[in-house]
């Protein structure tokens, strides 16, 4: 049987959007199906930076005492991913965040899921309080904006520079996951004509 061609984009995100929750579910469904062979880079995008009204203030050089909806968890995650373990930690900080509601910008709460992760805790404390942990999160972000014109998560960026911001209404169930993942891939990578489908939100009825 001959090997599927491998598929590979970048999917800006953040770990507070649940739109990124169901696209991650579609993705590792469709990863697990091995039907398709997809190679997902996961880049980082602060929401809380798109929304902030404040000039020259920035998610990554905010002081850390500041309380920064969502910055714990990009630290968290680029703190996993040093010791090779963020697609472990990547994972879980979502079902944490939108499964099982738990604030992931609480310390502790996000530190218990490292543990479950397997991360060396002690390594993982240090790394998150490094100064530089947030350059990724600077540089990705940065790179969407600039070069990709990302305003929102998730957004798919594909080998062509091809983009399309996705949001899934739900989460697909196993059976489904290929047949939508093909639909995408279908629209947003191979039909760069169409920029733009939104559906309408009907009238609540009285």
């Amino acid at each position: 049987m001959a090997v599927p061609e491998t598929i590979t984009f970048d999917v800006f995100f953040d770990y507070t959007c649940p739109f990124v929750y169901r696209a991650a579910g579609l993705l590792d469904a469709v990863q697990r199906s091995g039907s398709r062979n997809i190679e997902v880079r996961w880049r980082y995008f602060s929401l809380t930076q798109v929304n902030s009204k404040n000039d020259g203030w920035t998610v990554w050089n905010a002081a850390p005492s500041e309380h920064v909806r969502g910055r714990l968890a990009f630290q968290a995650a680029e703190a996993a991913r040093r010791q090779g373990l963020f697609d472990g930690l990547h994972g879980r900080l979502l079902l944490a965040r939108h499964r099982d509601q738990l604030d992931i910008d609480d310390r502790e709460v996000v530190e218990k899921i490292a543990a479950d992760a397997a991360v060396d805790v002690g390594r993982f404390r240090s790394d998150v309080d490094d100064p530089a942990i947030l350059e990724t999160l600077a540089r990705d972000h940065r790179q969407g904006v600039l070069e990709h014109g990302v305003f929102g998560t998730p957004t798919f960026v594909f080998a062509d520079g091809a983009s399309a911001y996705v949001r899934l209404s739900e989460r697909v169930n196993e059976s489904g996951a290929v047949e939508v993942f093909d639909r995408l891939m279908a629209v947003a990578a191979a039909e760069p004509r169409i920029l733009e489908i939104k559906r309408p939100r009907r009238p609540s009825q009285p």
